[in-house]
């Protein structure tokens, strides 16, 4: 079980690191003024300013019981816990075959494991729609926008 206060202070942490990596990057690109006009990191180090004063902000009403819903125990119970891995496990198994597999096997994989693992659908028509999804990314992409999608190293050892 995770407590409210635990969720609270986690993304605060989580969004304070991503608005600390906006502002180095944008310390990288160049804040100010330059012959041209605005450098290019000047509007990224003020939104990563935002994001860093929201999460200290979150961070400090999640230590302050008296502020935040802190107070309340259990914020996601097993059973919960147990749902957002049945969304997150999948998805992230999927990004991460995209680079072996390529997006457009990867994408049928996930569609399929989505739709028949849990049998929310039967086999066969789980099957088609991975098939139609495949299919409808290759020619969305590939034909009429002309854009490569990634083919992963399975295409390339194959020689595709």
């Amino acid at each position: 079980m995770i407590s409210r206060r635990a969720l609270e202070l986690a993304t605060a942490v989580l969004t304070g690191s991503f608005g600390v990596a906006v502002l180095v990057q944008s310390l990288d690109n160049g804040i100010g003024w330059s012959s041209a006009g605005v450098d290019a990191g000047t509007f990224p180090f003020l939104t990563g300013i935002m994001i860093v004063l929201g999460s200290l902000y979150n961070l400090v009403r999640g230590v302050m019981p008296v502020a935040s819903l802190a107070h309340v125990p259990i914020a996601i119970t097993p059973i919960e816990l147990r749902r957002l891995a049945s969304l997150f496990l999948p998805a992230a198994i999927f990004v991460a075959a995209i680079p072996l597999a390529g997006m457009y096997v990867a994408s049928a994989l996930y569609v399929f494991a989505v739709l028949a693992i849990p049998r929310h659908q039967s086999v066969p028509r789980a099957l088609a729609m991975a098939g139609a999804t495949a299919l409808a990314l290759y020619v969305v992409f590939e034909r009429l926008f002309q854009v490569s999608l990634p083919h992963g190293a399975l295409a390339a050892a194959l020689g595709f």
